[in-house]
C-alpha cells in the first residue's frame, strides 16, 4: 500500500522532478517508510515518477520504488498488492526474467515487460501503477478491476499529471481548481462525485478496471473486465456453496502474506465475522477491532464480542462520540472533493485504533454487494411484483406512503416503509434512485440558485445511475441491481472511504471478498441461492450459520452507519449551522438559503430528519474552508 503520482510530459528535456516531488510529499500518510523519484525521456517526451512506500511485503531496499528493471527500459510506481505474484513470478523466471527483490512490486514489472497492458488481465489483488515502457515511449497507467486504489490524473497541453490523491494532484501548479457545477450536482444526488468526474473541471478519476496509455499519439482508455451477471452456471445450492466456501478460504489465504503484523476490522455483522473465523482456521490467533456508539441501535459491539470470544481472538474496541466530529476537517482534507458517507467517522476510527498495533488489516467490504445484503435489494424484489399490478392501484399506493408522517429517526421501520411506498409508482431505475440519494434532483429549482440552475442547463444527474442500470447484464432487478452497485456505490463510496480512512493513518486494508475470481463466481450464481422469500445472503447464512455465534446470522443488518441525526440535533448541527450560513460560506453562492434554513429548523424540530442533507451541506463547506479556498 503506497502512494504513486508523476508526469508526462509531451516536450524533450522537461524537467518537472520539483513539482513530483512536491506532489511525493503531499501523501506522506500513504507512505511514511520510503519515498523515491524516477526521471527520463525518449521518443521526444519527459516523464519523472513518484513513490511513498508503506513496507508491507519485502522490507529490504531491494523492494523500494520506483523500481527498474535490468536494462532500464522499463520502470514502474506501484500501490496495491498483487496476491497472486509467487504464482506470476515462477512463470516469468520460466522465461527468462530474473528478480532481485522478493515484492510483488518487481513482479508487476516484469509482467508489464512481458504482456504489456494485457499484464492487467493476470492480476488477483487491488492496484494503481504507472509504467513508463521506454522502448515503445509509452506511460501506461492501470486500476484494478473493482476500485480498491484510487488514480486521479490531469491532461493539459502537453503534460498528463497523475497521483493516487486528489489533494497530491493539486500540488501540481498546472492543474486547475476551478470546481465543476455539473459535478457539485452528483455530489448532492449521490453523496459522492462519481468516476470519472471529480469535483474540480478537467480533473479526472480512471475508472475501475480500467487501462490508460499515454504516447505520442495521445491518450487513449480501454475498460478491461466487467463483472457479468447475465451469465449464469447450472449448479445445485450445496454445490454453490462448495464453490463459494473454496474460494473465500482461497481469497482469505492469499491476503495473509504478510512481512508485518496483520489483523481485521470485525464489526457486528455477517461478513467481517466470516473473514475473522477464515483467518482463525487458517492462522490461527487473530487481532480484531471493533468500533461501536453510546446510542444503542447503532452500537454492534456486543455482536462483535460475541466472535471474538467464539474465536479467542486478541479483540480491542472503541466507542466514538459526538466530538469525533473534531476529525471532519482532517477527512475532507484527506478525501480532496466533498464525500458525505458519514460512516468515514468510525473507518477512521477504527482504523487508527487498528493502527497502533497492526500495518494491514482484513474486511468484510464487498459481502454485501455479491451476496445480496443490502434490504433495498428485498425492497427491489418486491417492488417488482408490484409493478406488475395496475398503475392506479400503484399510484395510490404512491399517495399513501406520501401521507405517512416522517419518523424522527433514519432507521425506524416506518421511514423505510414510506420510502418504499413513495416510489411504488415509479419503473426501476426511478424507483431505486429515490432510495439511494440525498437531493432527489425533483427539488433543484427549491434548493439551487438561479445561477446555478442556469449552469446545470441540459444536465441531468439521474444519467450517471440509470445510464450503468441500463447497461446491466443480470436478467432480473435483483441481478441487475447488485451488478450496479458493483459498478457505482461500492467503488465511488464504500471503497474510497475504506482507503482514504486507512491510508490517513498509513494502514493496508485487505478485502478477501473483492478477490475477483470470487466476485465472478457470485455473479454466475441464480439470485434465487443469494434473495429468497425475505432473507438476504441466503447462501452464506446456509455456509457459516454453524461457525459463526448462535443466531448471528439471522441478526437484522445494521449496517456501519453513525447516528448523524440524533449528532446533528447536538452540538454538531450548531456548528453546522454557523458554518452553512457563514459570511464566507459555499453555499451562499450556490444554494437557496431561505430552503438550506428550513432544513435546519425542520431537523431540529423532529418534524422531518434531515440528516443526511444537513451532513451533505456540512461537508461541503468543509471541504470548501479546507481545501477549495486554499487551492
Amino acid at each position: 500500500m503506497c502512494g504513486i503520482c508523476g508526469r508526462l510530459d509531451f516536450e524533450p528535456g522537461a524537467d518537472r522532478t520539483a513539482v513530483v516531488k512536491a506532489m511525493r510529499d503531499e501523501m506522506v500518510h500513504r507512505g511514511p517508510d520510503d519515498a523515491g523519484l524516477f526521471r527520463d525521456q525518449a521518443g521526444g517526451m519527459s516523464v519523472c515518477l513518484g513513490h511513498r512506500r508503506l513496507s508491507i511485503i519485502d522490507l529490504s531496499e531491494a523492494a523500494c520504488q520506483p523500481m527498474t528493471n535490468e536494462d532500464e527500459t522499463f520502470s514502474i510506481v506501484h500501490n496495491g498488492e498483487i496476491y497472486n505474484f509467487r504464482q506470476l513470478r515462477g512463470e516469468l523466471e520460466s522465461l527468462g526474467h530474473a528478480f532481485r527483490s522478493h515484492s510483488d512490486t518487481e513482479v508487476a514489472l516484469h509482467c508489464v515487460e512481458e504482456w504489456g497492458p494485457e499484464a492487467v488481465k493476470r492480476f488477483r489483488g487491488m492496484f494503481a501503477f504507472a509504467a513508463w515502457d521506454k522502448r515503445a515511449g509509452r506511460l501506461i497507467l492501470a486500476r484494478d478491476r473493482v476500485g480498491k486504489k484510487p488514480l486521479f490524473y490531469y491532461q493539459g497541453q502537453g503534460f498528463v499529471s497523475f497521483s493516487s490523491s486528489l489533494g497530491s494532484l493539486l500540488r501540481d501548479p498546472d492543474v486547475p481548481g476551478e470546481i465543476d457545477p455539473r459535478s457539485l450536482d452528483l455530489y448532492l444526488t449521490y453523496q459522492y462525485v462519481p468516476a470519472p468526474r471529480t469535483i474540480f473541471k478537467g480533473v479526472k478519476k480512471l475508472p475501475p478496471a480500467h487501462v490508460m496509455i499515454i504516447d505520442k499519439k495521445g491518450v487513449s482508455i480501454e475498460r478491461y473486465w466487467r463483472v457479468d451477471f447475465g451469465r449464469k452456471i447450472e449448479v445445485r445450492e450445496e454445490e454453490a456453496a462448495e464453490l463459494v466456501l473454496d474460494k473465500l478460504r482461497e481469497a482469505v489465504k492469499l491476503r495473509l502474506v504478510s512481512d508485518v503484523p496483520l489483523g481485521a476490522f470485525l464489526s457486528g455483522g455477517m461478513d467481517s465475522a466470516i473473514v475473522v473465523a477464515l483467518m482463525a482456521e487458517e492462522a490461527g490467533k487473530v487481532k480484531t477491532f471493533s468500533i461501536g456508539f453510546d446510542e444503542e441501535v447503532y452500537n454492534e459491539l456486543p455482536d462483535a464480542a460475541k466472535v471474538a470470544k467464539m474465536y479467542f481472538t486478541d479483540h480491542h474496541e472503541f466507542v466514538v462520540r459526538p466530538r469525533a466530529a473534531e476529525v471532519l476537517p482532517m477527512l475532507v482534507r484527506h478525501f480532496g472533493e466533498p464525500f458525505a458517507d458519514s460512516s468515514a467517522i468510525p473507518t477512521f476510527y477504527v482504523a487508527k485504533e487498528t493502527r497502533s498495533r497492526v500495518t494491514v488489516a482484513l474486511s468484510g467490504d464487498g459481502g454485501d454487494e455479491s451476496f445480496a445484503g443490502y434490504d433495498r435489494y428485498l425492497a427491489q424484489k418486491i417492488a417488482c411484483y408490484l409493478h406488475g399490478m395496475p398503475a392506479p392501484l400503484r399510484k395510490h399506493l404512491a399517495r399513501l406512503g406520501r401521507s405517512l408522517p416522517e419518523p424522527q429517526t433514519i432507521r425506524h421501520p416506518l421511514r423505510r416503509a414510506k420510502r418504499f411506498l413513495e416510489a411504488a409508482a415509479e419503473d426501476e431505475k426511478a424507483r431505486y434512485l429515490r432510495w439511494i440519494c440525498h437531493f432527489h434532483p425533483a427539488i433543484r429549482p427549491a434548493l439551487y440558485r438561479p445561477e446555478l440552475m442556469e449552469s446545470l442547463a441540459g444536465f441531468d444527474p439521474r444519467g450517471y445511475l440509470f445510464d450503468v442500470m441500463g447497461r446491466a447484464r443480470g436478467a432480473g432487478c435483483v441481478d441487475r441491481l447488485q451488478e450496479t452497485d458493483i459498478l457505482t456505490y461500492l467503488p465511488e463510496d464504500l471503497l474510497v472511504k475504506a482507503d482514504v480512512a486507512t491510508m490517513a493513518v498509513s494502514l493496508e486494508g485487505r478485502s478477501p471478498f473483492l478477490d475477483h475470481e470470487l466476485v465472478e463466481l457470485a455473479a454466475s450464481l441464480p439470485a434465487k441461492y443469494k434473495l429468497r422469500r425475505l432473507s438476504t445472503k441466503r447462501l452464506l447464512k446456509k455456509i457459516f450459520s454453524g461457525m459463526l455465534p448462535p443466531g448471528h446470522t439471522e441478526r437484522p443488518k445494521r449496517g456501519f452507519g453513525v447516528p448523524i441525526s440524533t449528532w446533528l440535533k447536538g452540538e454538531l448541527g450548531v456548528q453546522a449551522r454557523d458554518l452553512v450560513f457563514s459570511r464566507g460560506s459555499l453555499s451562499r453562492r450556490f444554494f437557496r438559503m431561505d430552503t438550506v434554513s428550513k432544513l435546519f429548523d425542520e431537523h431540529h424540530s423532529g418534524a422531518s430528519d434531515h440528516g443526511y442533507r444537513l451532513y451533505s451541506l456540512l461537508m461541503l463547506e468543509l471541504w470548501h474552508r479546507e481545501v477549495a479556498s486554499g487551492r
